[in-house]
């Protein structure tokens, strides 16, 4: 977005690809939190981030909104849990914890919003107006999973209850995705430049809950084969390898 609006000229005084004045706006962010459980037993994974959770991504039986999307995050140990820990907290402690802990990663769907915007000052910087929204729908996932924790039974390997609580919570902006859907056409080619594609997470109509790129990846490929189509391109074969 700021490219496109620092691309500005006669033509195009409000920038480039921007006679509708959508190109910055309905910037969003995901809404993210970790939460951590302590276990009696030791967690020794190396993989955590392998399970994840979509039960409530479309809501629930309390709750008919959209809650957003549950997964282990990167193992924590004493080295980060220090970061937001007390000064006065012993290492040793923060080691143990490390080795006890479930860690959670919980994102939510930030929705567009016209007033979220990106624009350019008079000395070409990027200023970032935001408001966050939909954060009753993220507050009510972390009161999901609590209660989930909550409920959870006997530990078969060792005859009792493993989990200790849920604490910790750190909520902070994440990705950031600007939108610009109405200044693109299916193909993401700018309405008023023929031969402008945008290919980056701006297509995208809202955020979503999970990690976009593998999406942004899928669509960037299909633009490449309309591309070849439009310009009577072939694609290239790989040269078949030589077996012995």
């Amino acid at each position: 977005a700021a490219l496109l609006l620092r691309s500005a000229n006669d033509k195009h005084p409000n920038g480039l690809a921007n006679g509708s004045d959508v190109v910055g706006r309905h910037y969003m962010g995901h809404t993210n939190s970790v939460l951590m459980a302590l276990s009696k037993c030791p967690n020794p994974t190396v993989f955590q981030k392998t399970l994840s959770v979509n039960d409530f991504y479309f809501g629930s039986p309390d709750w008919n909104f959209p809650m957003g999307h549950i997964s282990f995050v990167g193992k924590l140990d004493g080295d980060t849990l220090k970061a937001g820990a007390p000064k006065i907290a012993p290492k040793w402690t923060l080691d143990l914890m490390g080795k006890h802990s479930l860690d959670f990663w919980l994102t939510s769907e930030d929705l567009p919003d016209p007033n979220n915007r990106v624009t350019i000052n008079r000395d070409g910087d990027i200023v970032l107006q935001y408001k966050a929204n939909n954060e009753e729908g993220h507050k009510r996932l972390i009161k999901k999973l609590e209660s989930l924790m909550q409920q959870q039974t006997k530990c078969f390997i060792h005859g009792h209850e493993c989990h200790e609580g849920l604490f910790a919570r750190n909520l902070y902006l994440g990705q950031r995705i600007q939108l610009e859907t109405s200044a693109l056409d299916r193909n993401c080619k700018a309405h008023e430049v023929d031969n402008l594609y945008v290919v980056d997470g701006s297509f995208f109509c809202s955020s979503g809950a999970v990690n976009p790129a593998l999406t942004i990846i899928a669509n960037a490929l299909r633009v490449g084969d309309h591309l070849l189509e439009r310009m009577g391109a072939r694609r290239a074969e790989p040269e078949m390898m030589a077996t012995a």
